[in-house]
Formats: structure tokens, C-alpha cells, sequence
């Protein structure tokens, strides 16, 4: 794959994850399938600058264990309900943006405003197609997300029992990130940005997060550099890319093609190497390793 911008980073992967990446590179196994997924970067303005919302995943996860990651997570099958109240760009110009067939474009979506709600508390949703949801923390809201997480309800009954549409409009599409074909867990993971919507409120939900906290872009990342918070490479890119930006009408309005980006694993000197385009040092991480 082509990507344009600076020369990509290599990053050394270590042993365990070695020996899986030469079986692959070797024939011997076969890479797993990627699943559809999408993150958020929920946008805030903030005296000191632009703000992204960010969660520390729990040691315990499967994926990512202790990572600083963005609102997100894989496609449920009921995200694809074409029932779902849509105001905004409807599936077939997602799909567009996405490469995708529409209902596919309409599960990504869909599962960017269900995680997002999941995991924040944040609903990109209103009673029309020029209104928002001015406050979701009480505890009838709180019911409402509960019942999203253990998929006692879907999204779309979710609206339709509150007289909501989703509110596509609110999303911007931002990257695609493909997991590398050594990874035994892959995910095809499309990036969203989203200015928090006034009134709302962000909080601690728990769950797969330890802790949550609003951050300046370029601090995540000189925070990362000092080995202090571990970041995966798309989440280091996308926060370089923000702190580009420079603020929340620039990340929002600003120019944006999405083109499917899939690190590269080549082995060198005895050594497996993960190339990264778009970032050109990768910042420590504790404990080691990508």
C-alpha cells in the first residue's frame, strides 16, 4: 500500500509476537480475519487547547491491556438494523467514505454512537435532525446505557423508545486502521471525530476502562515519549494528527481522505520489524513491546 507523508516508523516486535509474525510470513499460519470495528475521538475546546477524551483500558483485556485508546470498539450484528432513526449522511454515503456496502457502512456507524455512549456517557443523538440531547447522566440514562452494554436492547430500540434519531451529521470520517496479519486479534477499525455536543457531559462509566481523562493531544503523546501512558500506533498517529490540528473547527472542517492503512511486518537481521506509515518515532510504552 501507498501512504503518503513522512517516512514510517520500525517498530522491533518482541519474541512471543515474533515467533507468530515468521509463521505467518512463512505460510505455516494463517492470519486471522479482521473484524469491523469503530473508535471515536470525542473533541473538546478547552482553555489550554483542543482536548480528546481518552481511556485507560483494564490490564485484564484480552486486547490492549493498559492502553490509552479512543471510545470503541467491534461491530454487533444489531448495529446493522435498518430500523434505526438516521439523521445526517445516510449508509450509502458512508459507504462511500468507507469503501463498505451500505449496511455495513450503517453498522459502523451506528457502532461509533452506541460505543461512544457506552463508554462515556455521550449520546450523538436528538428529537430531530437539528437537536442534540442536552444531558444523559441520570439515572434513567444511566438504566438505558446498562442495558446497551449487556445487549439487552440495541441501538436503534433504544431511540425508538426515547423518540431519538442518530445523528450521523455529528461524525466526521477521520482514518482505517487494519491490524497487521501477524496479530492473532485483527480489526478493521474505522476512525471517527466528534465535538463533544453542548450540555453534555462526559463521566467515569467503569466497565473496560480504568480510568478516563480529557488530554491535550501533544501531551498523550510527550507522555507516552517518557514511558508514563502506552499508546498502540494508530492511537499515537491520530493524536499526532490532532495535535496538528490544532483545534476543534480545523479537525472538523479541515481536509480528510480515509484509505485503509495496514502496518507492514518484515523480518531483518534476525528480527521482525512492524513498519508503521505516519509516524516516524514511536513513543516508549511501560512494559515494552508495540
Amino acid at each position: 500500500m501507498t501512504h503518503d507523508g513522512p517516512k514510517a516508523a520500525a517498530i522491533r516486535l518482541p519474541g512471543g509476537l515474533a515467533a507468530t509474525a515468521r509463521a505467518v510470513l512463512s505460510g505455516s499460519q494463517a492470519p486471522a480475519a479482521p473484524r469491523d470495528a469503530a473508535t471515536v475521538m470525542l473533541l473538546r475546546s478547552a482553555p489550554a487547547g483542543l482536548e480528546v477524551y481518552m481511556l485507560r483500558r483494564q490490564a485484564s483485556m484480552a486486547f490492549a491491556p493498559g492502553a490509552y485508546v479512543f471510545p470503541g470498539g467491534s461491530v454487533d450484528a444489531r448495529d446493522a438494523d435498518e430500523e434505526v432513526a438516521w439523521a445526517g449522511p445516510d449508509a450509502a454515503e458512508w459507504g462511500r467514505v468507507f469503501a463498505a456496502p451500505p449496511a455495513q457502512a450503517r453498522a459502523l456507524v451506528c457502532a461509533a454512537v452506541r460505543e461512544t455512549f457506552e463508554e462515556s456517557g455521550v449520546l450523538l443523538a436528538g428529537e430531530s435532525a437539528d437537536a442534540v440531547v442536552a444531558d444523559t447522566t441520570s439515572a434513567d440514562w444511566e438504566a438505558d446505557r446498562h442495558a446497551l452494554l449487556d445487549r439487552s436492547v440495541s441501538l436503534a430500540e433504544l431511540l425508538a423508545r426515547r423518540g431519538l434519531v442518530l445523528r450521523s451529521d455529528l461524525l466526521r470520517p477521520w482514518a482505517r486502521w487494519i491490524t497487521p496479519v501477524v496479530e492473532p486479534r485483527r480489526y478493521d477499525t474505522r476512525f471517527f471525530a466528534a465535538a463533544l455536543p453542548l450540555g453534555q457531559r462526559t463521566r467515569d462509566v467503569g466497565g473496560e476502562a480504568a480510568e478516563v481523562a480529557w488530554v491535550r493531544p501533544a501531551a498523550a503523546l510527550a507522555a507516552s515519549r517518557r514511558g508514563e501512558i502506552r499508546l498502540f500506533p494508530p492511537t499515537a498517529v491520530s493524536l499526532s494528527e490532532l495535535a496538528d490540528c490544532g483545534d476543534l473547527d480545523t479537525v472538523l472542517t479541515g481536509p480528510r481522505q480515509v484509505v485503509p492503512i495496514i502496518p507492514e511486518v518484515h523480518e531483518r537481521e534476525g528480527a521482525v520489524w512492524l513498519t508503521v506509515p505516519g509516524l516516524t518515532e514511536y513513543p516508549a510504552t511501560p512494559g515494552g513491546g508495540p
